[in-house]
């Protein structure tokens, strides 16, 4: 079946609906484009677990600060509809600006708690974009199954909260990190890495590892663990942002990290900012 192009927030809700009415499982990938392995296995998952899937494409404007990159993140339309199509994709949702926040739109959604640290304490307003634009996805495409990656590990956190509070008829479903051969995770923000950045960037999966590492040896001093991590990122040339030893749900900073804690890092090559994660187990 060919994927259908849908633009306008009414005509994707009406299809849905219809879908649900004659008894199908909707599957949702929302994505800001730029798709890449790891959203070819968001979809294929979506794919396996639901009778149809939708993959929208929309770069929100309103979780990127001023300082950030909105202008010059990729936008790789045609590439993005044959892939997901190619992953199983019945339908692609490509709104525009107005389409998602019609005029007189006025409605922020703020999740407190989760998004105070990490990479909500260097990118202020971050979240509260991200959780404003799933929810009004959410509402667009209605009753779903909703993929998001595990390198997004803070977002998917907020995006569960944000869910659980409103009553919102979504599953929300992690999948695992899609990682390049040398362990990178899978990002639309690698495409900015040069050849040199590129090769100093896999010092975040190996410091990752590397604590890991450290905690199965049985050091549970978390200042320890992350000290092994931002020494291995700083010796590359990285600029951390934060290195971390989290509570799986709380996202809290651990006294004692172990078994079931969460390693997180965000880190600068160039001028590219990079997030990754290990879940400890």
């Amino acid at each position: 079946m060919a994927l259908e192009r849908v633009d306008a927030a009414a005509a994707m809700g009406a299809l849905a609906a219809r879908w649900r009415a004659a008894g199908a499982r909707v599957g949702f990938v929302p994505t800001m484009g730029a798709l890449h392995a790891g959203h070819r296995s968001l979809i294929q998952a979506a794919r396996a677990e639901c009778d149809r899937v939708v993959v929208s494409v929309f770069v929100n404007p309103r979780q990127f600060g001023p300082d950030e990159d909105l202008d010059r993140y990729p936008r790789t339309l045609d590439a993005d509809l044959r892939l997901a199509g190619e992953a199983g994709a019945d339908a692609a949702f490509v709104p525009k600006v107005e389409a998602v926040y019609p005029p007189g739109f006025a409605t922020t959604v703020s999740v407190s708690g989760l998004t105070e640290g990490l990479c909500g304490a260097s990118r202020p307003g971050h979240f509260d974009g991200v959780a404003t634009v799933v929810a009004r996805l959410f509402g667009i495409v209605g009753p779903c199954r909703a993929y998001f990656g595990q390198k997004d590990y803070q977002q998917v956190a907020v995006v569960r909260r944000m869910v659980a509070d409103l009553a919102l008829p979504v599953a929300v479903v992690s999948c695992p990190i899609v990682r390049e051969p040398d362990g990178l995770a899978m990002s639309s923000r690698n495409r900015y890495l040069d050849a040199d950045t590129r090769r100093r960037a896999a010092a975040v999966p190996r410091a990752l590892e590397a604590g890991a590492a450290r905690v199965a040896a049985g050091e549970h001093d978390p200042e320890r663990v992350l000290g092994v991590m931002r020494a291995l990122l700083e010796a590359a040339g990285g600029r951390v942002d934060y290195v971390a030893a989290v509570n799986a749900e709380t996202l809290r900073a651990v006294a004692r990290v172990g078994m079931g804690d969460v390693l997180l890092v965000a880190v600068r090559f160039g001028g590219t900012r990079l997030i990754d994660n290990r879940v400890l187990s």
